[in-house]
This record gives C-alpha cells, sequence and structure tokens, in this order.
C-alpha cells in the first residue's frame, strides 16, 4: 500500500528576506541607545558642534601638543562595533559565541582602520556559529574537572584566529564593499538620483522587508558618512515619518468606516511613537496608495538633498522626537521641510487616490487588510490592537492558530501552573487537546508565546517581553470568566485547520506529536509519593482570623511534617506580598517563592478550611491549601487540586465535610 507524502511547504524568497532582516535587526536594535549616546556626544561637543570640547569632540591638541583623541572616535570605531558584534554572537550561541565573535570582530576593525559596522555583523555571529560547531566535537568528551580549562582555551585560540582572519581576510573584502556602496550613494547624491531609492524602500516597508536594508546597508554606510561629514542623509531614507502620516491623514479626511475612525489614534502612534507598520494595513488596503508613498519619500529625500541636510545618528524608532534628537546643528530646518514636504506630498496623492476610487468598500476592511499585513510580517502585531479594537475589554482576534499559551507568575510554579491546569483541561475538553499551555515565571518569558495569561497585577511586567501575544489579565486562576474568552479565541482561530484536520484534530491525542504531556499524566508516570497529603495534615476548622495567620497554621502543618524549614514559611509570605495567591472558589494557596525551593525536603500538602470565611485581601476563603512541591511534582499538586476546586459540586462537599478522611477521598489524586 502506498504512503501518501505531503511535500513540505516552500518557503518563499520574502520570508528568508524577512528572517534576514530580522537578524539583521537583532544585532543593531539592542543596541540602538549606544548610537544615540554616541549621536548626542558627537552632535555637543565636535569642533562644530553646539558645544564644542575639544577633549571629548577629538579635535585640538592638548597642553602637551598631543592631538585629543575624545569619546566620538573610539566609540565609533571601537564600542558600537563590538557591541554589535558581541550582540550577533550572543544569538547564535549565548555569551560564548558573543565573546568569540567580539574577539574575531578586533581584527577587522583594527585591519580596515575605518569603522567596522558590515565586518561586525559578519564576524559575530560567524564567530558564535564557528565556535558552537567546535564545542559540539568534544562535548561529552572531556574528562570531569577539566571542562574550564578546554573551554576557556578552546575559545581563546579560536577567537584569537579568527582575529587573524579578521584582519588579513575579511576587513579587505568589506573596507572594498564599503568603499563600493559609498560610491555608489556619492553617484546618487551627485547626479540628483537618490529619491528614487523611495522606488524600492517605501514597497519595501510594507513588505517588511525594510529591515535588511536599513540595518544592512543604510545604518552603516551612514555611520561612515556622518563621522566623515558630521551627518548623513542615509538615516532618514527609511525612518522619515512623513509619508506614512500623509497617507493616515488623507483617511482621516476622506476616508470611511473603521479606516476613517481608527486613522487619528493611528497617525498619534505613527508620528509620536514611530512605529511605522501603525500604517501598513491602510496601503494594504488600497495598494495604489503606495504611489503616494513612494512620491513623500521621494520628496523628502530631495528635500534634504537640496538643503544639505541630514541626521548624525540613526532615529531609531522611528518618531518625530527621535528624528530631531539626531538632527545635526545645520539641519533643523532641512529635516523639518523634508518631513512637512514628505506629509504634504503623500497627504495630496493619497487624497486624489481616494476621492476618485470607483469602489470604495475595501476602505472598512481594515481587520482584513490588519491580518494580511501580519500574514506577511510572519507574527501578530504588537500595534494591531490599535486599529482592530482587540485589547483589554474586547474580544481578541489572532490571524493564525494558537499554539502556545502561558500562565506567567512571579515564580511560574504556583498559581500559574493551577492556571495553566484549570485552562489545559477546559481547551481538551473543547476538543482541542495539541494546544500547548504551560506556566512560567516572569522572568523566563519571552516572545514565543500567542497567549499570555497572567494575574492583573503582573501583566505590565509580562506584556514588555511579549508584545506579538494576546494578553489576558485575571484575578481569579481558578474560574475566571476570562478562561471562556480563551477558549473561544481558541475555536474561532483553529477552526479553519480543525475543519480540515477532520477528526484527526478532535481525537484524544493526549500523545500527539510536539504536544507537552499534562502534568498530571506526568506526575502519574513518574510515581508521585503516596503520603503528600496526611491526616494530620488537614483542619476542618482553622483558628486564624486574618490571612497572615491563615498562611501560618497552613506553613506550620508543613513544617511539622519535615517538609519545609522556618524560611519557607517566611517565604509564602513574600509570595503573599508580591501577588495573592487567592484563586477563586473560596480557595487560596500559598506557597513559597522560586527562590525558597531549597527550603524544601519533600513535597507536602496542608489544608485548612475556615468555615465562616476569612478575608483575603478582599476575598473570602474557606480553605487555606499550603503546597510545596520538589522537582516537577507541584505540577500534579496543583492539577489535582484545581480539578478539586473546578467542581462545584465537590466544593460543597468539602464545605459541609464533618471528617477528615472526608478531605483525604475527595484530595485522593492529590497522593495519586
Amino acid at each position: 500500500m502506498a504512503t501518501e507524502t505531503v511535500a513540505k511547504p516552500k518557503t518563499s524568497a520574502r520570508v528568508h528576506v524577512q528572517r534576514f532582516g530580522t537578524f539583521l535587526s537583532g544585532m543593531i536594535m539592542p543596541n540602538i541607545g549606544a548610537f544615540i549616546a554616541w549621536g548626542l556626544i558627537t552632535a555637543l561637543f565636535i569642533e562644530k558642534g553646539w558645544i564644542p570640547v575639544p577633549e571629548l569632540g577629538g579635535f585640538g591638541t592638548n597642553a602637551e601638543g598631543v592631538a585629543n583623541l575624545g569619546l566620538v572616535g573610539p566609540m565609533i570605531k571601537y564600542l558600537l562595533p563590538l557591541l554589535i558584534a558581541y550582540t550577533g554572537g550572543r544569538m547564535v550561541y549565548d555569551v560564548r559565541g558573543g565573546v568569540v565573535g567580539a574577539i574575531g570582530t578586533m581584527g577587522v576593525i583594527v585591519g580596515a582602520g575605518i569603522p567596522m559596522f558590515i565586518g561586525a555583523m559578519i564576524m559575530g555571529p560567524l564567530g558564535g556559529w564557528t565556535i558552537k560547531k567546535l564545542d559540539a566535537i568534544w562535548h561529552g568528551k572531556i574528562r570531569p574537572g577539566f571542562e574550564m580549562l578546554v573551554n576557556n582555551f578552546s575559545a581563546g585560540i579560536w577567537g584569537a584566529l579568527l582575529a587573524l582572519l579578521g584582519f588579513y581576510g575579511i576587513a579587505p573584502l568589506v573596507q572594498a564593499f564599503s568603499a563600493g556602496a559609498g560610491n555608489v550613494v556619492q553617484f546618487l547624491v551627485n547626479n540628483g538620483l537618490l529619491p528614487l531609492t523611495s522606488i524600492f524602500i517605501e514597497p519595501a516597508k510594507v513588505l517588511f522587508l525594510n529591515n535588511a536594508i536599513n540595518h544592512g546597508v543604510l545604518t552603516p554606510l551612514g555611520i561612515q558618512q556622518s563621522l566623515e561629514q558630521g551627518k548623513s542623509i542615509l538615516f532618514l531614507l527609511e525612518a522619515n515619518p512623513g509619508p506614512g502620516l500623509g497617507i493616515l491623514l488623507a483617511y482621516m479626511f476622506f476616508g470611511r468606516g473603521a479606516a476613517k475612525a481608527s486613522a487619528p489614534g493611528a497617525a498619534l502612534i505613527h508620528f509620536f511613537g514611530g512605529i511605522h507598520e501603525i500604517y501598513f494595513p491602510y496601503v494594504l488596503m488600497k495598494p495604489i496608495l503606495i504611489l503616494a508613498s513612494i512620491a513623500g519619500g521621494m520628496t523628502g529625500i530631495a528635500t534634504l538633498a537640496i538643503t544639505n541636510s541630514g541626521l548624525v545618528a540613526p532615529a531609531a524608532p522611528g518618531s518625530i522626537f527621535a528624528v530631531f534628537a539626531q538632527t545635526a546643528r545645520d539641519s533643523y530646518l532641512g529635516v523639518a521641510l523634508s518631513v512637512l514636504l514628505a506629509t504634504t506630498v503623500s497627504f495630496l496623492v493619497a487624497s486624489v487616490i481616494l476621492r476618485t476610487s470607483k469602489n470604495r468598500d475595501d476602505e472598512g476592511d481594515l481587520s482584513a487588510a490588519t491580518s494580511r499585513m501580519e500574514d506577511m510580517k510572519g507574527k501578530k502585531s504588537s500595534v494591531s490592537s490599535a486599529l482592530t479594537g482587540a485589547g483589554a475589554g474586547g474580544t481578541a482576534v489572532l490571524t493564525r492558530p494558537v499554539e502556545n499559551i502561558v500562565f506567567a507568575c512571579d515564580a511560574g510554579m504556583g498559581s500559574s501552573a493551577m492556571g495553566a491546569s484549570v485552562l489545559r483541561n477546559k481547551i481538551k475538553a473543547a476538543g482541542f487537546p495539541d494546544v500547548k499551555v504551560t506556566n512560567a515565571s516572569i522572568a523566563n518569558l519571552t516572545d514565543t508565546y500567542d497567549v499570555v495569561v497572567t494575574h492583573q497585577d503582573l501583566t505590565e511586567r509580562a506584556a514588555p517581553a511579549t508584545s506579538s501575544a494576546v494578553h489576558y489579565s485575571v484575578d481569579n486562576f481558578m474560574n475566571s470568566p476570562r478562561y471562556d474568552e480563551i477558549v473561544e479565541l481558541v475555536k474561532s482561530s483553529n477552526a479553519p485547520e480543525t475543519a480540515h484536520g477532520g477528526a484527526a484534530a478532535t481525537a484524544a491525542p493526549a500523545a500527539a506529536a510536539g504536544a507537552a504531556p499534562d502534568a498530571e499524566a506526568t506526575a502519574e508516570a513518574g510515581a508521585p509519593p503516596s503520603d503528600i497529603l496526611v491526616a494530620d495534615s488537614v483542619i476542618l476548622t482553622g483558628t486564624a482570623a486574618t490571612r497572615d495567620a491563615a498562611i501560618d497554621e497552613a506553613g506550620q502543618l508543613l513544617l511539622a511534617r519535615g517538609a519545609v524549614d522556618n524560611d519557607y514559611i517566611l517565604a509564602m509570605h513574600e509570595r503573599e506580598e508580591s501577588v495573592s495567591t487567592y484563586m477563586g472558589s473560596f480557595l487560596a494557596i500559598p506557597h513559597g517563592t522560586n527562590a525558597a525551593k531549597d527550603h524544601i525536603m519533600k513535597s507536602a500538602v496542608s489544608v485548612v478550611r475556615y468555615p465562616e470565611g476569612i478575608d483575603w485581601n478582599g476575598k473570602q476563603v474557606k480553605f487555606v491549601v499550603g503546597v510545596a512541591g520538589i522537582n516537577n511534582e507541584h505540577l500534579h499538586i496543583l492539577s489535582s487540586i484545581a480539578k478539586v476546586f473546578t467542581n462545584k459540586a465537590q466544593v460543597a462537599q468539602l464545605e459541609a465535610a464533618t471528617s477528615v478522611d472526608e478531605v483525604l477521598e475527595l484530595f485522593g489524586k492529590v497522593n495519586a
């Protein structure tokens, strides 16, 4: 019987360029602060700066007649390239890759004698990749006790060889490339052809190909030009906010429906916030508007060329504030005119297009255009909610299937694990067992999740690290109404796949490829101890009258079992001060911080019931369950507790229980 094979979908050239551009951007963007610092020092202290200081600007001589070194030259020649190289190497192979990449880049810097940004972009990742491959050769073959010796000497020897390669091999090539590219730019400037670059740059922005152009070529060449001439027009070829602002203003006056209503807010984000992608959906709704963007871009560049204006350093993000902060001392009028005229021309062209368009119905389809933008970008846009209205208080919409959901809390092991267990069961019951629901600490979050769920007090901390995800804030990890919203989001976002997948999508695949095993299933497979909860750790009528006293009462039961020490109880209070452990359904689960794991001797649970209830940060709590889990056993414990308290009938049984045995029976799965 023939086996049907499914060809792996080919990745388009555009996606490859996007990834390349993203990689280049990843080396430059984390170091933009250093570029800005250099730009400010240059604008202030060089000989033609606002406050000329020979010792800082690097001009003139000191009292002994020695030329002043200053800050400007060493920063641009050594600091910035080494930062780029270290970042690039670290992206490939963590700190070790960054160090080796920086060593290799010194060879390029000294060999070329000019700012080596392109060389740093080559040597940084190359150093990280090659040392990673070398480490793989002897991984697991080093005798114990010699690891540090081998690791340090291998990095040192290989770094030295890369520095020689950079000096003799890479530096001349990059120097020749920089000279050639600089000559091309100068030719365009001398012949008045530089505005024509907008024909490529403006469409590239909408297609998310701008990073490869801007950070791969324009920024390095602009830095070189700025060092020689004190400013560069290249920094504004892509960053000028005028073309996008003109299009958004045209929609404000001549658009319709959602596009017209959202354009003012988008204009503010674009012009003052510098997030240019906010206007891309408006162009995608009516692609002919790219002509307005090109016309505006060409006008802005022509104005800069005529007035001989430029910036001293990159403006990132492309906010008008960043643009003026980096403007050369003699260029404020030219830069202001370039932005103003670019906006005006873009606005006029876009207005004509919108006014004369025969089919204007598509102007209201902003959500569809935003979806197309996110499809091209390959991830959710961090500003799309400003266009579609998704966000807090609204129903979030994803343009891709939901695959990864994370619950985040301070430690990543207590309330977040409980919430993850509850939602995991709901999503499985809805027929989507392949959706991975995990828990993590705030500190370990990365921008790789589709949905992030946090306690409302932690959302602001989680958002910056996970800007591409849909965020849900809850104040109740046990039975928050937001869980139903998330299930609906999964249903709507994954519906096409489910429909095409048929029965395969709804089969009971706890063993589906790539899916994370259920915490409870993992615990059962690992056969956790059977005495996590014992009769001596259950109190039917607690004596505490306050939250802190209840934490002490539950903690003392754990201490009496020999499961924890006194420091763990202190950590339970510390955790409560950070974020409440109230779960909903009259339940609180006080537990220690992540740093207190060393104070746990064995896994244990204590249960204290307060029939009259106690005040827990404004919530009524009748059950305080103290939790201490070693390794991953806390996942099994929390999953079992969650199953009890998500069942209203079982919560009622706990309230009515007259014996410890009844409580132990209801919590039976804790000891399973």
